[in-house]
């Protein structure tokens, strides 16, 4: 480590310090070059544009120590999104933290489908279930002003970013503490989306890759669909007639998910594949 540090000198250039940057994350990251250029972009306050046109370019004593302060943090495996404080989701600028999940390129599905079904007039009401970061009921909102949106998350320190968010982007969501659909009393909703807790209890990936996003928004028990359950299991009352329920699950867990849909008695179950062709979310009909 002490090697890698001595590359940055004093007076160094932009193509110096992504240089080391790269070196300094190849076995840590898929990504080094990506990484490197948005956390130098970050720190020098340019785009990544400029850091490729003008490689030249002298960068600031403080702005070094910082981006070879977020490089270390990076090498420890933290996510650039935590990083920068924020990640780009369906093209809104989403503040994140640890406190909530790194919002995932695949969970836009959930968004594509959601507006597919919500009309510009009257699109009625909508609850994001463990809204995290507020990222998908923020997306649907941006797009359907019209919606009520209601986001639940269990943590408050989830809902604290989510309401940063919306305030951000001003845009006009209810948020509220709740434990899955405890706190809605009797609401009803014309969809439900939620992109809950999906992965194994004993998945190595826990400890690994994920090891620094929130435990409690990724666990979903021994086979990873605890909260699934949960979630079929209590939807049905929370959904007008003809509404819809739109879950996210793990790319292996379609066939059980639509099982789950099946035996709590919802209709027209159906498995959405996300870009990379892979089982991403099921969609049904509560049951008239």
């Amino acid at each position: 480590m002490a090697k890698s540090r001595e590359l940055v000198r004093e007076g160094q250039t932009l193509g110096e310090m992504v240089q080391f940057g790269i070196a300094s994350l190849a076995l840590t990251s898929d990504s080094p070059a990506l990484d490197s250029e948005l956390l130098l972009a970050h720190t020098a306050s340019c785009e990544r544009s400029v850091i490729r046109a003008f490689p030249e370019r002298v960068v600031e004593p403080a702005a070094k120590a910082e981006y070879e302060r977020l490089i270390e943090r990076r090498r420890g495996g933290e996510p650039v999104a935590y990083l920068l404080g924020q990640r780009e989701f369906y093209a809104l600028p989403i503040r994140v933290s640890a406190a909530v999940l790194v919002p995932r390129p695949e969970t836009e599905l959930l968004v594509d489908t959601a507006l597919s079904y919500l009309p510009l007039e009257s699109p009625g009401a909508v609850l994001d279930v463990g809204t995290g970061s507020g990222a998908v009921a923020l997306a649907i909102k941006h797009e359907r002003p019209g919606a009520r949106v209601v986001g639940v998350d269990v943590s408050a320190e989830a809902l604290a970013v989510a309401a940063t968010n919306a305030s951000a982007l001003g845009l006009d969501i209810e948020l509220l503490e709740s434990s899955w659909f405890d706190g809605l009393g009797t609401r009803r909703f014309a969809l439900i989306v939620a992109n809950p807790p999906y992965v194994e209890t004993g998945d190595p990936v826990l400890e690994d890759a994920l090891r620094h996003e929130p435990r409690l928004a990724l666990d979903g028990g021994p086979d990873g669909l605890d909260a699934v359950r949960a979630i079929f299991g209590k939807a049905p009352a929370h959904l007008l007639e003809g509404g819809r329920l739109l879950v996210e699950h793990g790319h292996t867990q379609g066939e059980r998910v639509r099982q789950l849909a099946t035996i709590h008695g919802f209709s027209n179950v159906r498995t959405l594949k996300d870009l990379a062709g892979c089982d991403r979310a099921v969609l049904a009909d509560r049951a008239q």
